[in-house]
């Protein structure tokens, strides 16, 4: 491969990438969720399944602990993630989704699916489907994390 093609293809799928990230915002604040950044989105992924500590949470993220506690207490103030007594240790605290925050990823799920469904119209459900079996090849496993 020449590196032309190689910057191609890098320009393409980081275009997509932000295009999707851009589609998915847009559609969460259009579905009524105001005041939320693409940043909290992966926040929520992190905290969707059971709930975690800030320092998990900063791990995810890529940050420091500063700076997802800034995050947590941002969306505790806007009323999309809780703190709980952690269940395994009494001197942490678990940061979970409460139901607005649920709301909010169920509507972040609803504009993701919109904006693939836009590229089921230039490719066709197979060309889809064999964008996600190709992508799931050469994609990292692990966490979707923003890049900084």
């Amino acid at each position: 491969m020449q590196n032309s093609e190689a910057m191609a293809v890098s320009a393409a799928l980081l275009a997509a990438a932000g295009e999707l990230t851009r589609r998915i915002h847009e559609g969460v604040v259009a579905r009524g969720f105001e005041g939320v950044r693409p940043a909290h989105g992966f926040a929520f992924t992190r905290l969707a399944p059971d709930g975690a500590t800030v320092t998990e949470l900063a791990g995810h993220l890529r940050v420091t602990k500063q700076a997802a506690s800034q995050l947590v207490e941002e969306l505790v103030r806007r009323g999309y993630v809780e703190r709980r007594p952690h269940p395994a240790d009494a001197r942490a605290r678990l940061v979970v989704l409460t139901e607005a925050g649920w709301a909010c990823t169920r509507a972040a799920e609803e504009a993701a699916a919109d904006a693939v469904a836009e590229w089921a119209d230039a490719l066709g459900e197979g060309g889809v489907a064999e964008l996600r079996d190709r992508l799931l090849r050469i994609a990292p496993g692990g966490p979707i994390r923003p890049v900084w």
